[in-house]
């Protein structure tokens, strides 16, 4: 046997115990690398973001890799527990803004040796949950912690009560009370069928406009070469808007979001159903991977996304009982069968879609003459937004954010403006031509054509012919006031009663 076959152990020429001892010494230097690995692999929380919205507070922590969490509540006094395994604290919370949050104060400390407790002290109760979110272009792993405040609403001056009534009532009148009416027995007393009751007051209502600025947030919607952020743009120009609506008699707007934080996308439009609007629009500023593409567009929602929409609604058992062509509850799915409810939701998102599609043509109209439109016409897609059965609602692309030229007009208080007047002078346009029939605009409208001011509400069992000999005036006059081309009346229907 020669010295090659050897273990290489024993041909070196060094001492044996010099080879053995400098060997075990690597082994335990890699073990106790292996040891340390999951060390050097525990995530590190680099920043805390803090949104506050008026129903919620959003608490975003920044971490340089994945880390597991677990959140509790405890009392006296009100604390958030934040539970990190394995992760360290790489910022400084006391920079952390709490204005208009539940948080009163953080504070943050190790546990178990090798993980991150954080504690917020809060203000009142909250009602929290949390998720994470793995790395996107924007961000690296994150922590996302909400907080939901029991009671209170997503928007800063929710609608009184009042007027909500008001609007209930306005759309009981024209919808429910005609079925019941249609369907009511004949035997009715034919007296007490034709009994003149006065019209009630006019409500006056004003038409309520929903504003979501898109975006918001940690969501910065898309950048511009410049830096300038969607969120940022659409917001100044929300705000405009929003002045402009509540500057002009008959309007009320509401904001989706007032503030700079984020909204999921349904929960837009159920704001603006529960704030009984007619109306909702969508701001934004569209982008693409070219700094060519230019001008404003304006979305309807598109008839395949209307018709899935209703498939979603039919199939949702939460939903069955909920409305349908309209605010006020009061017709509901609940108590028909399926091929009704599919009837009903279909002819209710049709004519919103219709409605959503004229007024949009009015918007069109009026931005293109403050810039120049990427469509000529309204365009229809599947966005989210538009996606409500009862409010006709549209999304409105004011320019390319990505175009270096338009970027700057977005950033410009003058094109702002000038973007938010015509916004507002298509929808107006609309709403003066067909105003909600217990609006200011249309006591206005009925008003000036009726100057006595003189009216009647109809009532089960009424007819044209019975209304007109009640007040003295002839039949054929009470249709001209009324501009009336048949004999159709309907229960709730308000008539001008002209002087005889």
């Amino acid at each position: 046997m020669t010295t090659r076959s050897l273990p290489s152990l024993f041909r070196s020429r060094e001492p044996f115990a010099t080879v053995l001892l400098r060997r075990c010494a690597r082994f335990a230097v890699l073990c106790s690398l292996l040891l340390l690995a999951p060390l050097a692999q525990s995530a590190q929380v680099d920043n805390v973001r803090l949104w506050a919205a008026p129903d919620h507070a959003r608490l975003v922590f920044d971490l340089s890799g994945h880390a597991e969490a677990d959140i509790f509540l405890l009392d006296d006094p009100r604390r958030l527990v934040i539970d990190l395994d394995d992760s360290g604290l790489n910022t400084e919370l006391s920079s952390l803004n709490l204005d208009g949050s539940a948080i009163t104060a953080v504070r943050s400390g190790v546990r178990d040796g090798n993980g991150l407790r954080v504690v917020l002290e809060l203000s009142r109760a909250v009602e929290p949950r949390h998720f994470t979110l793995p790395p996107n272009d924007q961000y690296g792993h994150r922590l996302v912690v909400d907080m939901e405040y029991p009671g209170e609403s997503a928007v800063e001056n929710p609608i009184d009560p009042i007027e909500a009534m008001i609007r209930e009532q306005e759309i009981a009148a024209s919808r429910g009370r005609a079925e019941r009416a249609e369907s009511s027995s004949p035997e009715v007393n034919a007296e007490s069928a034709i009994a003149s009751q006065p019209a009630a007051p006019h409500p006056r209502r004003d038409i309520i406009i929903a504003i979501d600025p898109g975006h918001g947030g940690e969501d910065p919607g898309a950048i511009g070469p410049g830096g300038t952020r969607e969120k940022d743009v659409v917001m100044e120009i929300s705000r405009r808007l929003q002045r402009l609506v509540d500057d002009t008699d008959g309007f009320r707007a509401v904001m989706i979001r007032d503030g700079d934080y984020y909204i999921g996308l349904r929960q837009r439009t159920r704001i603006a159903r529960e704030q009984k609007a007619d109306f909702f629009v969508s701001i934004h500023a569209d982008a693409f991977n070219s700094p060519r593409p230019s001008g404003s567009s304006v979305y309807a929602l598109s008839q395949r996304g209307a018709t899935s929409e209703t498939a979603q609604w039919l199939a949702a058992s939460e939903n069955q009982a909920d409305l349908i062509g309209g605010v006020d509850g009061n017709l509901s799915l609940n108590d028909k069968d399926e091929v009704l409810r599919g009837v009903l939701l279909d002819l209710t998102m049709t004519a919103t879609l219709n409605d959503s599609l004229a007024i949009g043509g009015q918007v069109l109209d009026q931005l293109g003459r403050v810039n120049r439109l990427h469509r000529s016409r309204v365009e229809q897609a599947g966005f989210m937004v538009l996606k409500s059965p009862d409010i006709p609602s549209l999304l409105i692309e004011t320019g390319f954010i990505s175009n270096p030229d338009e970027e700057r007009r977005l950033r410009d208080t003058g094109h702002q403006q000038k973007l938010a007047e015509s916004i507002f002078a298509g929808l107006a346009e609309h709403f003066r031509r067909n105003p909600p029939p217990a609006s200011l605009l249309a006591w206005q409208r009925d008003n000036q054509r009726s100057p006595s001011g003189n009216e009647y509400r109809i009532q089960p069992g009424d007819t044209l012919s019975q209304i007109a000999a009640r007040h003295g005036v002839p039949v054929g006059q009470l249709k001209q006031a009324n501009e009336l081309n048949g004999d159709v009346i309907r229960v709730g229907q308000v008539l001008r009663i002209p002087r005889s």
